[in-house]
């Protein structure tokens, strides 16, 4: 531990500072719920803070630590989950209102896979309703204020709760999904990090689906070793969920810290790139200048795929039809209640016709073929997580056309990767003169979360972005 506040500091070093005896799972979870208390009405990160189970989970940590039973490095560690995961005894409401009383009955998967490694749950964060859209915006149940603004602007979506609690010192971690970019848009404008996993690595059970094609789970944190650890914790195969059939345990731990050297770093110079903010691209060149200097051989490289990707994803086609099939009947009897964004999207795929849908999704086990076979020849591939930082909340939100131009936007980079199947991280990698984050997204192939993040791991400790914080004095403020 250093001197820094509890809420300040990475995981790592908070189980440091719990096994030498400097804070107690009591104390940092008390001090976590003390700060939601003083920050959270404004900033609005929360659906539903769990004080008391929380401080009953950080209690049985205590003893469980004192007595010798260590679970692990996240043994006492405090976190929240997207308002998408299933947890005995709180409801799911998964952004809307009518879903306010839905109470599972068991934990999700990876909810109880934390559990077990002795993380203490703080409460459930809020989500774009149904985890919707990549803007981050909220007409029903309210939109996180993204704290490194006193004016309203986008967190980013669908984990925009999420990607706030963490920026905002809420939350050393919090669980989202990403089935267009929802981990690393959010984690991209709020300024942490996003791990995105290849669908199969992370069990979906118990998660609240939007797409079951494209659905992922995934940790945001304020560092990569903290979105490895979580994810070491929660990676594995599920019988709750088919597509972990198969998958061993991956370990991303013993190779996080063997650096950049001789790896091969493409800048995929594509449609990663149009209508990006010149601070944007600057950022990630520079970026990808400092990996180059710490050993990597990093060169530009066309990716065509990228660019079929979009092609091959004309109105959402795949998402809507699978979001309608599983919210048919919200959709259907209770459309007017609904967010009008979400539900005037979510609709269309009740027109997507059966041809309509399976030829696209034949079209992307084609074209996931070609780009494996386009990044042959790389490692990994760099581009910018986001081409834009964050807008105010009054541009995005000012009429219909306004936010479906933002959300497409926003959402263009990381739906190439859910397309394509790729995993992908994103980590700080500046600022624009405004103070606003910029992101930076590693792709990977497929199931080669532990290159990413050895890579992540390698950048931020040559690097100091992500260490910053927002001044959040103008929300104790009032």
């Amino acid at each position: 531990m250093t001197d820094a506040e509890p809420y300040d500091v990475s995981i790592a070093e908070l189980g440091r500072g719990l096994r030498r005896g400097e804070l107690s799972p009591v104390t940092l979870t008390e001090a976590l719920l003390a700060r939601i208390a003083d920050l959270d009405g404004i900033l609005g990160a929360f659906q539903l803070v769990s004080a008391d189970r929380a401080l009953a989970t950080a209690r049985a940590a205590e003893v469980g630590l004192a007595a010798g039973q260590d679970l692990g490095p996240l043994h006492g560690i405090p976190y929240a989950a997207k308002d998408l995961f299933d947890v005995s005894g709180l409801p799911t409401a998964a952004g809307s209102h009518l879903l306010a009383d839905d109470m599972p009955g068991a934990d999700a998967t990876v909810v109880a896979r934390l559990a077990g490694a002795g993380m203490i749950l703080l409460g459930k964060t809020k989500t774009v309703q149904f985890a919707y859209g990549g803007a981050g915006i909220n007409h029903d149940l309210g939109t996180p204020h993204n704290p490194w603004s006193r004016v309203p602007r986008l967190p980013g979506g669908s984990s925009s709760g999420s990607a706030v609690a963490v920026a905002a010192g809420l939350a050393p971690a919090a669980l989202g999904t990403d089935t267009g970019g929802s981990v690393r848009i959010p984690a991209a404008l709020c300024g942490v990090t996003g791990l995105k996993t290849t669908v199969g690595q992370v069990s979906r059970a118990g998660v609240y689906p939007l797409s079951w094609s494209l659905d992922s789970v995934g940790p945001l944190t304020r560092t990569v070793e903290d979105a490895a650890l979580l994810y070491q914790a929660m990676r594995g195969a599920d019988p709750g969920d088919d597509a972990t059939r198969g998958r061993p345990p991956q370990d991303v731990m013993t190779g996080l810290r063997d650096g950049v050297e001789g790896l091969r770093i493409g800048i995929a110079e594509t449609v990663f790139w149009d209508e990006a903010d010149p601070e944007v691209s600057g950022a990630v060149r520079t970026a990808a200048e400092e990996l180059a200097a710490l050993g990597a051989r990093v060169r530009s490289m066309e990716f065509p795929a990228a660019a079929d990707a979009l092609a091959l994803n004309p109105r959402g086609l795949v998402i809507a039809a699978e979001a309608y099939t599983l919210n048919r009947r919200l959709i259907d009897e209770h459309y007017d209640e609904l967010d009008p964004i979400v539900a005037s999207r979510m609709i269309q795929g009740r027109d997507v016709s059966a041809t309509d849908y399976l030829r696209t999704t034949l079209d992307w086990k084609r074209l996931r073929r070609e780009a494996v076979g386009q990044l042959g020849n790389v490692d990994a591939v760099l581009c910018p997580t986001t081409p834009r930082p964050a807008c105010t909340l009054a541009e995005a939100d000012a009429d219909m056309d306004a936010y479906l131009r933002h959300n497409l936007l926003y959402l263009r980079n990381t739906a190439i990767g859910n397309i394509l199947d790729l995993c992908a991280l994103s980590v700080p990698c500046g600022f624009t003169r405004d103070g606003l984050p910029i992101g930076l997204m590693i792709y990977g192939r497929p199931f080669s979360e532990d290159t990413v993040l050895r890579i992540g791991q390698a950048y931020q400790q040559a690097t100091g972005w992500h260490r910053r914080r927002p001044d959040l004095g103008w929300v104790a403020s009032g």
